[in-house]
């Protein structure tokens, strides 16, 4: 679980030290828009009180104290299921994303009110309204990674014997 731990703590780290270099440390929470690499490239700040894409987006305590338990929750169990999957590397890796997301995105939450959401890419003429953060990109790499290096076997993890 060595992999997965550090995974999760550089993903946590990272995405703590790019909120607080972007959203504070070019005031971007007042700013509001930085062009970086236009329109590929821009800081649009967002502060997001649901889940992805704003979806949930209630404003009260009980959405925010729920999607707390649940980010916590899952994360919870995503270190427990890891723990008895038989899996590579790459498998704890992907879930070190998946938790070191969660876990900065619920420390925002808990620090003010919402995730501070800030990177805005757009290409090619199509306007993109959306911002997302280095967590929101760990949890879908982290997701994605489990699915499909996950061991398929539903038998306990012992291996199946070959029918005649």
């Amino acid at each position: 679980m060595r992999r997965f731990w550090l995974s999760a703590l550089a993903t946590f780290v990272l995405d703590q030290l790019t909120k607080l270099a972007v959203v504070f440390g070019l005031d971007l929470a007042n700013r509001v828009e930085i062009d970086v690499f236009p329109p590929f490239l821009v800081f649009r700040m967002a502060w997001n009180q649901g889940i992805n894409f704003g979806l949930m987006a209630h404003g009260s305590d009980i959405a925010r104290w729920g999607l707390i338990a649940v980010a916590l929750a899952i994360s919870a169990w995503v270190i427990w299921w890891l723990r008895r999957q038989p899996g590579g590397r790459w498998l704890q890796i992907a879930g070190g994303l998946l938790v070191g997301g969660a876990l900065g995105n619920v420390v925002d939450r808990l620090a003010y009110g919402a995730v501070a959401d800030f990177l805005n890419m757009s290409c090619c003429g199509i306007e993109n309204p959306y911002a997302f953060n280095v967590a929101d990109i760990a949890i879908f790499l982290g997701a994605v990674g489990l699915v499909f290096l996950a061991d398929a076997r539903t038998d306990g993890g012992k291996p199946s014997r070959a029918r005649k």
